[in-house]
C-alpha cells in the first residue's frame, strides 16, 4: 500500500500560479494539498482542486480571469511561449518540477490541423508525485527469476506514472540498462535536459518525442535492455512495443483500465494481450487516498 503525500510537489505546482492566486493556495491546509493531484483553474469559477481522484471546489471567493490564466502559461513557460509553440499545439506544456500544464481555449488551424492556441478558457496543472519505496512490495515478485514485461493498469489519475517512475528507478538501480521515452516529460521531469525526479543512474532519457517513434529511436541508438513509456493510446504504441518485443527487449509501460478483464473488454488493449508482449500485469486500486497494487500473471 502506498499513502499519498506531497507537500514539496504542490509547491513547485502553486509556483506556477500568478502571486496572488499563489499566496492564497499556499494559505489552504496542507492535508488537502498534500494529496492534491491537479489544479484545476476555469475562466469566471473558482479554482478547484483534484484529491483522491474527486475535484473539490475551493477559494470560492476567488473568480479566475483570463490574465491570471495567460500569466501561468507565461509562468510555465519563462515568458517565452514562442520556444513551446508544439507543446502548446498539443494541449500541454511541462514545466519545471515534472508539472504538466494542460490547456484549453480557441484554437486556430490549417487544413483540419490545429496550428495555434489562444484565448485559455482553462488550465489544469498535473501535480507529479515522486514517492520513492512505493513499489518496494511487488519489485521482488516482479523481478523474481528477471524481470518480464510488465504493464501497469489503472484509470486516469490512479497512479500509473507514480509507480513507473520508481519501477524504472528501481530496475535502473538494480544494474539494468534502461531507456525511457518521456513524451510529455512527466515520468522523469526533466526541464531544460536536467530531470526532476531520480530516476536511476543506468537510465536515458528521450524527451518529447511521440512513443512510437522514440522506441525506434532508442532500440537503434541505446541497446537498452528495458524500454519503458507511460501511456499505450494508439496502434503505432501497439506496434512499436512488438518491435521492442522482437529485439528480445522488456517493456515497462502503462495503460487506462480498472482491470485486466476491462483491457480485455476494449479493441486497442484486447489486440495487445492477444500478442502476449506482456508476462505480467500490476493492477493500482485507489481507495481514500491509498493505493493497493495486485500482479497478476498473463502468460
Amino acid at each position: 500500500m502506498e499513502k499519498l503525500s506531497g507537500s514539496e510537489e504542490f509547491l513547485s505546482a502553486a509556483r506556477l500560479l500568478p502571486p496572488g492566486l499563489r499566496c492564497e493556495m499556499l494559505e489552504l491546509p496542507t492535508e488537502i494539498t498534500d494529496r492534491a493531484e491537479e489544479i484545476r483553474l476555469r475562466t469566471g469559477h473558482a479554482p478547484s482542486l483534484v484529491v483522491d481522484g474527486n475535484e473539490l471546489d475551493i477559494l470560492t471567493e476567488h473568480l479566475v480571469s483570463p490574465a491570471e490564466l495567460q500569466m501561468t502559461l507565461e509562468i510555465a513557460t519563462r515568458a517565452s511561449a514562442h520556444t513551446y509553440a508544439d507543446n502548446i499545439r498539443a494541449g500541454f506544456v511541462t514545466a519545471a518540477g515534472g508539472c504538466r500544464v494542460g490547456l484549453c481555449g480557441t484554437v486556430m488551424t490549417d487544413g483540419g490541423k490545429i496550428t495555434a492556441m489562444r484565448r485559455l478558457s482553462s488550465v489544469c496543472v498535473r501535480i507529479p508525485h515522486e514517492v520513492q519505496g512505493c513499489a518496494n512490495s511487488i519489485f521482488p515478485n516482479l523481478t523474481d527469476g528477471g524481470f518480464s514485461s510488465t504493464l501497469l493498469v489503472s484509470p486516469p489519475g490512479g497512479g500509473k506514472t507514480t509507480l513507473l517512475r520508481e519501477l524504472v528507478r528501481m530496475l535502473s538501480n538494480s544494474g539494468k540498462r534502461v531507456s525511457l521515452v518521456d513524451e510529455r516529460s512527466e515520468v522523469a521531469g526533466s526541464f531544460e535536459g536536467i530531470p526532476g525526479f531520480d530516476i536511476g543512474a543506468r537510465t536515458d532519457i528521450l524527451t518529447g518525442a511521440p512513443k512510437n517513434e522514440g522506441v525506434y529511436l532508442l532500440l537503434r541508438a541505446m541497446a537498452p535492455q528495458v524500454l519503458a513509456f507511460d501511456e499505450i493510446t494508439a496502434p503505432q504504441d501497439v506496434d512499436a512495443a512488438s518491435e521492442a518485443a522482437n529485439c528480445g527487449v522488456q517493456i515497462l509501460a502503462t495503460a487506462h483500465g480498472k482491470s485486466v478483464d476491462d483491457l480485455r473488454d476494449r479493441p486497442l488493449y484486447r489486440k495487445l494481450l492477444e500478442r502476449r508482449l506482456f508476462s505480467r500485469a500490476v493492477v493500482i486500486e485507489n481507495e481514500s487516498g491509498v493505493r493497493r497494487y495486485t500482479v497478476a500473471e498473463l502468460t
